[in-house]
């Protein structure tokens, strides 16, 4: 226990969080168990981390930071390391990648059983479904989302400054008003590129190549997120990538799924739960037709966000494509992205007609009354025409 607590210790010490993250605020901290969800890369460990900065000094033994790839847990369960914590005057145990324990669920309801004054925040990947997979924590688990940098957040880190985020409504009622508050700070435009090339993931400020190391993610995303937490055998990894690369390679557009099931050599049921697999993973995003799901085919598949498009295919990357996805991302946590096939406007929670264009090229968009544009290559807007780079501002 105490190579434990020297470790939280030192990495608590050493934290650099230099953006806080929304979802700190967005959290009740006073449930008993937290799931945080998010993909490789978005900064969980350091979430956590900043959770214990922020709430109990660093030798407060109060609160822990545990990681699950420790050796230490192949012979010990969860349940019974928290319940050495709690039985010393441990309050808040932070349990960073659960899923790397067999029988991690179990553990945990063992420990919510058991152990009634100990409050258990854990990390798991997007992949995991708590609830629908997890019958026993059905009930005492509140999940949440962690994403990777929104533009706005982006834009904080690298200017010094504290803009705070804006609802969809605020955007379209207010946005003249609010892009000119920004302005009077900052130009977004000069930031704009950097972001949706490498600013999503947070690990752009590391001193590696951005491509590699992103590419090095998506990697365990697939070969670990997927294949472990969903059980696939090692065989069919390649099958999966290769179903990963045709579907980004082929740009956003309706899947033909008979066809993406004859280059990989399986059925097209197998084809479409491995498209829901990559979504989960976030690798991908799937628009579907209002009032339409899974397991119905979407109507589009798309990078889950830019900088995957500039990794993957470099060579191909179109504008439009980059800024549509930008924009599917921007919405695409608190709100319902929709579009038909063959459609240009996207329909959001049913209620907006959003088309994304250059607003350089005017001349070049033919847009239908009630439409609202999203334009890139604009920084004020006007009416119902609104600068793209406002959506990431969202969060």
């Amino acid at each position: 226990m105490e190579a434990f607590f020297r470790t939280h210790a030192y990495l608590v010490e050493h934290v650099n969080a230099p953006v806080r993250r929304g979802l700190m605020d967005e959290i009740d901290w006073t449930d008993r168990m937290i799931g945080i969800k998010g993909t490789r890369g978005v900064g969980k460990t350091t979430f956590l981390l900043q959770y214990a900065k922020e709430h109990f000094d660093i030798h407060d033994r109060q609160c822990l930071y545990v990681n699950m790839n420790n050796f230490y847990f192949q012979g010990r369960g969860i349940a019974d390391f928290a319940g050495e914590f709690y039985r010393n005057g441990g309050k808040v145990l932070l349990v960073d990648q659960v899923f790397k324990q067999q029988n991690w669920s179990e553990e945990l309801r063992r420990c919510y059983d058991s152990y009634p004054d100990l409050r258990i925040v854990f990390t798991g990947s997007s992949v995991m479904r708590l609830k629908e997979e997890n019958p026993e924590l059905n009930g005492i688990v509140k999940s949440y989302n962690l994403r990777g940098f929104s533009f706005r957040e982006f834009l904080n880190l690298l200017t010094g400054n504290d803009f705070q985020p804006w609802s969809l409504e605020d955007i379209l009622q207010h946005h003249e008003q609010l892009a000119r508050q920004v302005l009077s700070k900052v130009r977004p435009s000069q930031y704009f590129q950097s972001y949706v090339h490498h600013g999503f993931y947070p690990f752009f400020q590391e001193h590696r190549n951005y491509s590699e190391n992103l590419l090095k993610t998506m990697n365990m995303m697939t070969e670990v997120d997927i294949l472990l937490i969903k059980q696939i055998e090692l065989k069919y990894l390649t099958k999966i990538k290769k179903l990963f690369y045709q579907m980004a390679v082929d740009g956003p557009k309706a899947p033909n799924i008979s066809q993406l099931a004859q280059d990989i050599e399986t059925s097209r049921a197998t084809v479409m739960n491995y498209i829901k697999y990559l979504a989960d993973a976030r690798l991908i995003n799937l628009i579907y037709p209002y009032g339409q799901g899974f397991p119905k085919k979407p109507s589009k598949v798309m990078l889950h966000n830019s900088n995957l498009m500039y990794t993957i295919y470099p060579g191909k990357v179109e504008r439009q494509d980059v800024m549509e996805a930008f924009f599917v991302n921007s919405l695409w946590k608190d709100h319902l992205v929709n579009q038909k096939s063959h459609e240009k406007t996207y329909l959001v929670d049913g209620r907006y007609r959003f088309l994304v264009c250059d607003a350089s090229q005017p001349n070049h968009v033919r847009v239908e009354p009630g439409v609202i544009q999203a334009r890139y290559n604009s920084e004020v807007g006007l009416g119902d025409k609104l600068p793209l780079w406002m959506l990431g501002f969202l969060y």
